[in-house]
């Protein structure tokens, strides 16, 4: 993959995950690729689909129970990239983890394109449960 920016910094909420995004912007990778993801990202993968992964956010935002991503296994940055089948895949997902965890109530999304647009921190395609 050519190097390219993977990182908005300007969206780090914490100290110790500007470290490790300044460590990635270094390394010139994206971060959510399987390749990496292992290597930045220190939470466990709770499941492993063909098309996703869902693990604990590794800073979860402030006032959150739960935080889960649901990151793509393919480097996409935009939702035309998705198939059907993501979605279903995505949906089945968190339909587990809403059970798993017994959400009373909750919120899912999923910024895309340009991060200089979507408040992201990183570009690689994924979702969020809260």
């Amino acid at each position: 993959m050519e190097k390219k920016d993977f990182i908005n910094v300007k969206e780090v909420r914490v100290d110790e995950q500007r470290a490790i995004m300044e460590q990635i912007v270094k390394d010139g990778v994206c971060p959510f690729c399987m390749e990496n993801f292992t290597r930045y990202h220190k939470q466990p993968i709770l499941r492993d689909g063909e098309r996703w992964i869902l693990t604990p956010s590794q800073w979860p935002y402030e006032n959150t129970k739960h935080h889960f991503l649901a990151v793509s296994k393919k480097h996409i940055e935009r939702i035309e990239e998705l198939q059907a089948e993501d979605i279903t895949e995505l949906l089945e997902h968190f339909k587990w983890a809403n059970k798993e965890y017994e959400f009373p109530g909750g919120a899912f999304f999923m910024r895309f394109g340009n991060m200089k647009y979507n408040g992201s921190s990183v570009a690689h395609l994924h979702a969020q449960l809260l």
